[in-house]
């Protein structure tokens, strides 16, 4: 009767529990694969390793000792063997759960070290033991291929998605960057001004020009405007990380657009002088259309010698008298400094004997431009 007694104060003086209540015990035995609690219970707790964590190849002997306290959830009361089923996991994902959700609902820049690669992004430690995924779309600006070079990087991220039921969370890096860009951009644009001369660096080339990063926007610097000759590929005169001195043409909005054509190094400002009409000059045929030939007369100037121009005869075509690269002496009959026009002729400069009374053939006016153009596409 005695014993009975005992047995009924020391029920009584146990706390009652339930499934799914969460409790705190202190460790009374720890082994590889599982531990031993006391929960103020009238039976001890077991947790397993693989309710632990999320790691089930820890080893528990080396985690935990006697007499530490942990937070747990009751899984079973009676686990069949008299004793109480324990679960840590669950306390930690409920606890992982809620940080996240600050996280996401705060909208605060995170730091976190990329852990590894895994297929399609990375995995990077938001908290010790909490990690998010960062898709590699949203690592930067650009498309990443090598995402092995951040593996132990600390990167600033903003969480961006939280799914709990799902298990996913999203971290995005790019977003930062983007925002990081565009001041940066605002910044230097509020700087600029149209005929300021600045230096950049050739950020990427392309047929049609360069583009050249100006310290936090890109200006293009067209072929056209790449110098007062005639260039036929940039890629002739630049390379990436190219550093060169450009002049602001003109701002529309936020596009800037580039010229190295410096008003002091204008050749056209000799021209007037080194090729007045009626001048006698030299030059080499640079090249031909069906019109006539462009006679380089300097590295930034040519002249259209019209086929009407070439001889008192009649000639059909250019390349019938002439050949690329040959020097030919010519008289300037034409000069436009505003259409940066030049035309001469061989005709102008025969005997007078050989002039023909009737003759009466004029200077046709061409389009140099125009024929330049049509004479790329013949080369190429």
């Amino acid at each position: 009767m005695q014993n009975q007694d005992f047995e009924e104060m020391l029920n009584q003086s146990m706390k009652e529990i339930h499934q799914g209540e969460i409790v705190e015990g202190s460790i009374i035995s720890v082994f590889p694969n599982y531990c031993v609690l006391n929960i103020g219970y009238k039976a001890d707790g077991i947790l397993k390793k693989e309710d632990y964590c999320e790691d089930n190849d820890l080893d528990l002997s080396t985690l935990l000792k006697v007499g530490d306290v942990l937070k747990v959830k009751i899984k079973k009361v009676n686990d069949g063997e008299g004793q109480v089923s324990l679960s840590r996991k669950e306390i930690l994902r409920l606890e992982t759960n809620n940080i996240l959700k600050k996280a996401y609902e705060e909208g605060k820049v995170h730091k976190g070290k990329v852990i590894k690669t895994n297929a399609g992004g990375l995995t990077v430690e938001l908290e010790k033991g909490i990690n998010v995924f960062m898709p590699t779309s949203l690592i930067n600006v650009g498309i990443e291929k090598n995402l092995e070079q951040y593996v132990g990087q600390e990167l600033e991220f903003v969480i961006t998605e939280f799914n709990p039921m799902k298990r996913r969370v999203i971290a995005d890096r790019k977003r930062l960057i983007t925002k990081e860009l565009k001041e940066k951009r605002e910044e230097c644009l509020s700087k600029l001004k149209e005929n300021d001369i600045i230096e950049g660096f050739v950020k990427s080339i392309l047929d049609f020009g360069v583009f050249v990063d100006l310290g936090g926007i890109d200006g293009l610097l067209h072929i056209t405007e790449m110098g007062w000759g005639r260039i036929k590929n940039p890629k002739n005169i630049y390379n990436i990380g190219d550093k060169i001195k450009v002049l602001i043409r003109e701002i529309n909005n936020d596009k800037v657009s580039l010229t190295t054509k410096f008003p002091e190094d204008n050749p056209w400002i000799l021209a007037r002088v080194n090729y007045e009409i009626g001048k006698t000059i030299k030059g080499t045929v640079a090249r031909m259309t069906d019109y006539g030939a462009f006679i380089q007369l300097d590295d930034n100037i040519d002249a259209l010698l019209h086929v009407s121009q070439i001889a008192r005869e009649k000639v059909k075509l250019p390349q019938d008298v002439l050949k690329i690269g040959q020097e030919v002496e010519v008289k300037v009959i034409d000069f436009d400094e505003e259409k940066k026009k030049i035309s001469v002729s061989m005709k102008a400069l025969l005997p007078e004997e050989n002039k023909i009374d009737d003759d009466t053939s004029e200077v046709r006016e061409i389009n140099i431009e125009e024929y330049s153009q049509k004479m790329d596409n013949i080369e190429e």
